[in-house]
Order: C-alpha cells, then structure tokens, then sequence
C-alpha cells in the first residue's frame, strides 16, 4: 500500500504523547488505542496528522481543508459528550466526501441505540434477552415478561461506562436503585435486561459488502472467586483490577463446531441487518444449551494492539500493522477510491 496522508480523528483527552517513556502502564492505558495506531500508522509509512476534535466541527472542517488528507482514520466515539452524536461526525465526512474507516453513520446510528438494535434482531429472530427501556422520570416496575436477576445499563454508553458489579439487581427496590443511577450519574435512559448466565463471547468483523469473521474470543472468568462474571468498566479499564480477579481473554475454547458455526452465520447476518461495515464488534452471551444471546454491537469497537479485537486478527494470521492499512483499504474502497493509486 503507497504512503497516505491520514488524519487521526480523536477525542482531545485521548491525544497520545510521541512516546510512552516515563508514563506507567495505568497511565498509558487510557490513550493505548490512540497511541497503537498513530505510531502503527507512522511507521507503515504514512503521514499522520493527530487531530482531537469534540466541540467545534468548524475546526474539523478547516484542517481537513488545510492538511488535505486522502482519508480520516476515526476514532471518534462521542461529541459534546454524547454517543448519539458520533454519527453526525462520520455524516459530516460522507458530506465533504471524505474517505475515512470504521462503520458508515446509519451502521453507527443502529447499533449505538441497544434497544433499536435489539428490536430488529428480535424481528429477525436472532436470540436477544428480554428488555425494557426506563426514560428519565419514568416510574420504574419490573416487567411481567422478565425475571430476576436483571442487569442495567446506560442505552446509549459504551465501553461498558457505568457498569459494575452492582449493575445486576434481584429485587425491586435494586432495579429501582440503578435505574436511578444511570438517570442520574450517566445522564441517559436506562434498559433492563434479562441477565444471561453463560459465557461472554466477542466475534470482530472485518469487510464493507463480503464480511470476514474472526475466530471466537472470549473474556473469561473463571479464575473469580465472587461477584458476577461480567464486563464491569473496571474489568474494561483497569489492568489491576483485571489481574486481581483473574480475567483473562483469548480464543474461545471447547466450542461444539455448530456452535462456531452459528456464531459466525449470526455475526454476518447481524452485520447486513445493523448496516455495519468497515469493521465492528459483536457481543454475545453464550448458554450453557449453546444459544448465542446478541448482547450489542461495536461499530468501531477498541482496536489497540493488545485488546480483544487485534488479538483475534492476530489469530486470524494479520498482523496490527497489515490490520490497520486493511481499515483504509476498506475506507477508500467504500468511497470509490483506488487505494493502490490514492
């Protein structure tokens, strides 16, 4: 692949330092993804300008106008500090006409909202657990379709923001108590639903029309001694915390060849369902009777080189660097540009 020059779209806090000298790990962790791909990229050859964007879009449109890339790498998950709003980001790129990588902005739009991505999932009779979404000042009852134990989650936050281990509730008064929170510390609408005790399983895609499914991975718990096995924000983000409760993460083990088998036909079918393209993540909850539960859906999911969705590439025989030049072979092609001659 020729040099290109690319514009890395971030958010400001994110902006990485030229080099991880005299940072400690925890402090590193936070800006790792931002980091892992403007080196990477630098060092495939290509001309990178670093640029946090997360108020102003006329500065966005001012440096792309000046620096004149051939593509955007996106790493943009919020604006104003909304989630909702960083479809409009990726809307306002497709409108200057504006190559760039990760999930188109309908893709972005249906996969961000978990109860709309989970109402045509159920339309289409892929397995999703029983929900219900709680607005803000809404009085909170529990639904007859759904029993406890109920986990609550922001409807709109990823990264697992908000979650911990208090996150599943056994009573009423619990379920009231964290839907409340998430109103009151997250700011959004809340959805309850119907906890999945299984194994909690991530399967990356990669591809615009024809997808490439990467091996099954998956977060593992079995080393925790107490508390729920699930994906809390400190299991997320915090390396000692993850030591501490011994999770780990790699290829899915022990897996019955349909179950593979369906997991991947799932995460293809999902993916043209959701309008997801470029690359994207999908979470499952995975029975013990191996029924795959759709959990929700990364468009643009966390690509530094040590987490889940690299690892799995990795697996899959691509390297991060042959990994990262494949996103903007993938943004160029959606944009109808000839990336051997962009």
């Amino acid at each position: 692949m020729k040099s290109l020059r690319v514009l890395t779209l971030a958010h400001p806090d994110l902006l990485p330092p030229e080099s991880k000298d005299g940072f400690s790990e925890k402090e590193a962790y936070v800006w790792k993804t931002e980091f892992d791909v403007i080196s990477t990229l630098r060092k495939n050859g290509h001309e990178v300008f670093a640029f946090g964007e997360q108020e102003d879009l006329s500065l966005l449109v001012k440096t792309i106008e000046e620096f004149k890339p051939d593509i955007v790498f996106n790493l943009l998950e919020e604006f104003h500090s909304n989630t909702l709003l960083a479809p409009h980001v990726v809307s306002l790129l497709e409108l200057m006409q504006i190559p760039y990588t990760g999930c188109n902005p309908r893709g972005v739009m249906l996969a961000k909202g978990k109860d709309l991505s989970k109402k045509l999932l159920k339309h289409h009779r892929i397995p999703v657990p029983n929900f219900e979404v709680f607005s803000v000042g809404q009085k909170v009852r529990k639904p007859r379709h759904m029993k406890y134990p109920i986990i609550v989650k922001s409807i709109s936050e990823d990264a697992s923001k908000g979650i911990s281990q208090a996150s599943v509730v056994e009573s009423d008064e619990r379920l009231a108590e964290r839907v409340n929170f998430v109103h009151e510390r997250i700011g959004t609408a809340a959805i309850a639903e119907q906890y999945i005790d299984g194994r909690e399983i991530y399967v990356g895609m990669i591809g615009n029309g024809r997808k490439r499914v990467l091996p099954i991975w998956e977060l593992e718990f079995s080393r925790q001694t107490s508390g729920w096995p699930i994906a809390t924000e400190r299991v997320k983000h915090d390396p000692d915390y993850q030591e501490k409760r011994g999770v780990l993460q790699g290829p899915a083990e022990n897996l019955d060849a349909n179950v593979v088998k369906r997991i991947r036909e799932l995460v293809r079918r999902i993916s043209t369902i959701l309008e997801l393209d470029g690359y994207a993540r999908i979470d499952f909850r995975l029975t013990a009777d191996g029924i795959p539960y759709f959990i929700e859906a990364n468009p643009n999911p966390e690509i530094a080189s040590e987490e889940e969705f690299a690892q799995a590439a990795l697996h899959d025989n691509i390297e991060y660097p042959d990994l990262l030049n494949k996103f903007l072979e993938l943004g160029l092609e959606r944009a109808g540009v000839d990336y051997g001659n962009a």
